[in-house]
């Protein structure tokens, strides 16, 4: 069978499965499990699929993202993990930015009670937070307000990303893989590409169960990204490849680093 067929037969497979291993589709194809991992290899560069513990699965598309309420009533003990892990990452006298959302507002939480910070953000509710919790200097980007999610978005936003230098920016999604992340609003794209140039360290936050989902407009290569901060079920053949691609990982305060 030729390349293409397989390809897919697998995700006719995967249709009818919700994951499957290795050596499940090495059987079923009858080819070797060094084919097999080629083949999903040429798959995830297509976003088409996802390696996930235990084997692949089929990428998730995401049309529309939940609101802010929806948010933060999901993973929050993830989230909280996630935020300790993130904070360690800022060293004192600099200026962070922490990208709208849930998981950025556990970070949020855990630098306040710092002053020698410069907080950057285009949400409402950590501008809010710090202004009430902390005494670093704080400025809110302005722009379009999306209301569902309580933050800013659109040209505006990336307008005023583009004139600051920033140490450390905190960049969330709701969808990822291994080509990078995206979103489902085509006015988020412009900020995340904004931040993402104006930062001297790209540091992506996200929770594993965002690992594998779609959505329609690429915003970042995930080669612009220093490090990944996410949580202890995200898969370890996941960390190999983006080890290959010279990207920290860090789950549950342990460090995966490329060795290479």
């Amino acid at each position: 069978m030729i390349p293409a067929a397989r390809h897919r037969f697998i995700l006719d497979l995967l249709s009818k499965h919700q994951v499957l291993s290795i050596n499940e589709l090495a059987e079923k194809l009858d080819v070797s499990s060094m084919t097999i991992r080629r083949d999903i290899k040429k798959l995830e560069d297509k976003e088409e699929v996802s390696s996930v513990s235990g084997g692949v699965q089929l990428n998730n598309n995401l049309h529309n993202e939940p609101s802010y309420e929806i948010k933060s009533t999901l993973n929050s003990d993830r989230k909280g993990s996630i935020g300790i892990a993130a904070s360690k990452f800022i060293p004192k006298n600099t200026s962070v930015y922490l990208d709208a959302g849930t998981t950025s507002l556990e970070i949020a939480k855990q630098i306040s009670h710092r002053n020698d910070l410069v907080i950057i953000t285009n949400d409402f509710v950590i501008a809010s937070y710090f202004s009430r919790n902390s005494e670093c200097e704080i400025y809110h980007t302005g722009g379009r307000i999306d209301k569902d999610n309580q933050s800013c978005v659109g040209n505006k936003v990336a307008d005023f990303l583009s004139g600051i230098n920033i140490d450390i920016a905190f960049i969330s999604t709701s969808s990822w893989s291994l080509k990078g992340i995206s979103t489902p609003s085509e006015q988020k794209v412009v900020v995340k590409q904004a931040v993402s140039k104006a930062a001297k360290t790209n540091i992506l936050i996200s929770d594993s169960s965002k690992y594998g989902r779609v959505a329609t407009f690429h915003a970042i290569d995930i080669e612009s990204f220093h490090t990944i901060v996410t949580d202890n079920a995200f898969p370890n053949n996941a960390v190999n490849e983006l080890e290959k691609k010279g990207i920290k990982v860090v789950k549950d305060n342990v460090e995966f680093i490329n060795k290479t």
